[in-house]
């Protein structure tokens, strides 16, 4: 091949044959007319990406998830999270304890009275159990909603104002746990009482989402101690929902349920299992997290 290129003029001849006017081995026209196919072969491929994404676009709300169903409804979380549901502390040193009450801190700042004194953007809904707030419907009115207002000083003695360690320092552990953020999401209230825990049974649960903890393993029973429990209606009262969105509620409260363990067995781990309940609320054995949680608790001197 290079014999034939040196005969034809070499390399040089090749990029630029100026007898013909060709530019490798094609001509200008040639060239035009492949520049030509191209620009139309890859508008065609963007036109049909653009156009596909802009049909899938059209199917979609900025306001609500389109399959929502397929979502498991809810999660139970609780505050302080750490790795592997494991809180241990000494109730001696500080620092065992410190990041789990930054963690609670951080989580009721928004809940300050002083963050909650727009009138366009928050109202009183009582600090009873009330049925729903409706709000409209997600899809047809697109004006911000205003958000029911929760203060801390609910939690009581887990406010953080009576001690500011949440009673970690005095070895009685609060706990704030809240229910998943589902957008148009009504938990409902248990429709039977009987098929709840012996200690809610005798309980008015009307517009209610009762949390109930309990030992997780039955050698731990008698370690558990009390556990007291506090917020409006001590769970989740339903004039809190349902959530509309990050886009039409933007300063929305979840409802808090602060735990309290406040007899807690010295220097053994306690494995603690809560759930909420609700007629509406499942659990599942493949998500620790759906409905309920349990955690390891070590409370060391």
């Amino acid at each position: 091949m290079s014999a034939n290129k040196d005969a034809d003029g070499g390399w040089r001849t090749f990029l630029w044959n100026s007898e013909k006017r060709e530019f490798l081995g094609r001509t200008g026209c040639s060239w035009f007319k492949i520049f030509i196919f191209y620009v139309i072969f890859y508008g065609c491929l963007a036109g049909i990406f653009v156009g596909t994404i802009q049909a899938l676009l059209l199917t979609l709300s900025n306001y609500k998830p389109t399959y929502q169903d397929r979502v498991a409804p809810p999660g139970l979380s609780h505050n302080p999270r750490s790795e592997k549901s494991e809180i241990s502390f000494s109730m001696s040193d500080p620092d065992s304890y410190g990041k789990y009450v930054r963690s609670i801190k951080d989580l009721l700042r928004p809940y300050e009275e002083e963050h909650q004194t727009d009138q366009l953007k928050y109202e009183d809904c009582g600090v009873y159990p009330q049925s729903y707030r409706d709000r409209g419907s997600v899809e047809n009115d697109k004006e911000q909603r205003k958000a029911c207002r929760f203060s801390k000083d609910w939690l009581d003695g887990c406010s953080g104002k009576p001690d500011e360690t949440f009673g970690f320092k005095t070895g009685k552990p609060c706990m704030i746990v809240k229910l998943n953020r589902i957008v148009n999401f009504r938990p409902r209230a248990p429709s039977n009482n009987q098929s709840l825990p012996d200690p809610l049974q005798s309980k008015a649960l009307s517009n209610l989402i009762p949390i109930h903890c309990k030992n997780k393993r039955e050698e731990d029973q008698e370690k558990i101690g009390e556990i007291k429990y506090f917020g409006i209606g001590d769970g989740f009262p339903l004039q809190y929902y349902p959530y509309y969105g990050k886009l039409l509620q933007p300063q929305y409260l979840q409802p808090l349920v602060a735990i309290q363990f406040t007899n807690i067995t010295i220097g053994q781990e306690v494995r603690i299992e809560c759930k909420a309940y609700g007629a509406n609320i499942n659990y599942s054995e493949k998500d620790r997290y759906q409905g309920r949680f349990d955690v390891k608790l070590t409370v060391n001197s």
